[in-house]
């Protein structure tokens, strides 16, 4: 049964908003003011102080500018590390450009194969929605990077360094996006009028050709081969001659990307802690093994996390960075903001119900690079490391607290000997989930 708002209802409404003090009071502030510096706890966010006890040397912060690269930012700053330490480096990056490249020409692969999967099923079917809907973007997790890792290899910076439409990436990622879903229905096209596998597959290259050529032009052709020169601390000067991405990559990470799992916090009905995930149709190198996630109690995850940091190596992890932020203070705190009081709207949730109404979900990955434990033996903020610049306070570097972590991280990434008896858990069949699931979810 439905119910019109009637005219009595409205007035009723008005009534009730002129009567109530606080509402007045809360339209001359609302009226004309952002409603983030509106709901800040000044005393609260006082709380959270950019010192930490444990506290890794990084090198200085990057920046993925208008794009939405913060995975492949955050997962090269992860590998960055192991090189800097061994050729005893002052500042260092690995190509995102490289790996953005590889990672969207894989895409519009795994794209056309997941529309030759689906040609039998109606236009209107979900997952054929969920497919076009998606096109091409910038997110990702970080599976995803080490399939490209494994495949691909990585360059230095300088050997394919940033283009325009690398670090501005809206206006290639909406024509290549066209590009696919129009040739999706040309293939569906032929599928439905009985082509074989060999002249669809022949169609499939001849738009993959289109691809390359679209995404060198903006990005610049990824190098076969390249000089690898750098200077270190010391200054003095190095070259290694004649590298290829494969060579740089087996010479100086021999494997260790593979060395790293991915842990998720879904504390909902329908995904039981201690077992593996994985998720339909996402991925971007169509023959690896796709996305494999351990769900752990958030006691578990914030451990493995803790123990990693304190061996002195970051961690990769990604979150609802939408939520509970100051990024003129730099820092996520969900204590340090209360809206019922200027809104009237309660709006708590818990983490479960966020997912399950689809209020929150990961959106963006980052490193922890520091913890502090209070004098209780608990952590109460972690350092961050992030990709939005090194311009302002604190050069880049942010910082969460505890409570934010707990209600916010979604996912992070270790070392597997980090899970003790959990290793176990892969090496078990992965549930399937729905490509439309919240966990999978991509960084941007």
């Amino acid at each position: 049964m439905s119910s019109n708002i009637t005219p009595a209802d409205l007035a009723g409404f008005r009534e009730g908003y002129r009567a109530d003090p606080m509402r007045q009071a809360m339209t001359r502030v609302l009226y004309t003011t952002d409603i983030s510096k509106v709901i800040c706890r000044p005393d609260d966010a006082r709380k959270m102080v950019f010192k930490f006890s444990t506290d890794i040397k990084t090198m200085k912060s990057t920046n993925q500018k208008s794009s939405g690269r913060c995975w492949l930012f955050a997962a090269t700053n992860v590998l960055r590390e192991h090189i800097a330490k061994e050729l005893n480096l002052e500042d260092f990056e690995l190509s995102q450009s490289y790996m953005a490249f590889w990672d969207k020409f894989e895409r519009c692969n795994y794209f056309f194969e997941a529309i030759l999967e689906t040609a039998g099923l109606p236009l209107n079917d979900r997952t054929v929605n969920f497919l076009l809907q998606g096109g091409l973007s910038d997110g990702g997790q970080w599976d995803m990077f080490t399939s490209l890792v494994r495949k691909y290899g990585v360059v230095p910076k300088d050997a394919m360094p940033e283009t325009f439409q690398t670090s501005n990436t809206r206006g290639s990622n909406q024509y290549i996006s066209k590009f696919m879903r129009k040739n999706a229905l040309s293939l569906r096209k032929m599928a439905a009028g009985g082509a074989s596998r060999e002249a669809l597959e022949a169609e499939k290259k001849a738009l993959l050709a289109k691809c390359f050529s679209f995404l060198s032009s903006c990005y610049g052709e990824p190098p076969e081969t390249f000089d690898f020169e750098y200077v270190d601390k010391d200054k003095n000067f190095h070259r290694e001659s004649g590298m290829t991405p494969l060579s740089f990559r087996d010479k100086y990470f021999d494997g260790v990307w593979d060395d790293y799992v991915s842990l998720i916090h879904a504390p909902t009905a329908d995904k039981p802690f201690d077992r593996l995930y994985t998720i339909k149709y996402l991925g971007n190198v169509a023959e690896d093994k796709g996305i494999r996630h351990v769900n752990l109690t958030m006691e578990e995850l914030k451990a493995a996390v803790l123990r990693q940091l304190q061996d002195g190596e970051v961690v990769w992890f990604g979150s609802d960075c939408g939520k509970f932020g100051d990024r003129d203070s730099r820092f996520w705190d969900d204590q340090s903001f209360d809206s019922l009081p200027a809104t009237g709207l309660d709006v708590a949730m818990t983490k479960e119900e966020m997912l399950d109404c689809c209020d929150s979900a990961m959106n963006h990955a980052m490193c922890f690079t520091g913890v502090n434990i209070g004098e209780d033996g608990k952590p109460n903020r972690w350092k961050i490391e992030n990709s939005w610049g090194s311009e302002g306070l604190n050069e880049g570097y942010y910082m969460a607290s505890d409570s934010w972590f707990d209600l916010l991280v979604y996912q992070a990434v270790v070392h597997k000997k980090y899970l003790g008896d959990k290793a176990a858990i892969l090496d078990t069949d992965p549930i399937v989930l729905d490509p439309w699931d919240p966990i999978g979810s991509l960084a941007d």
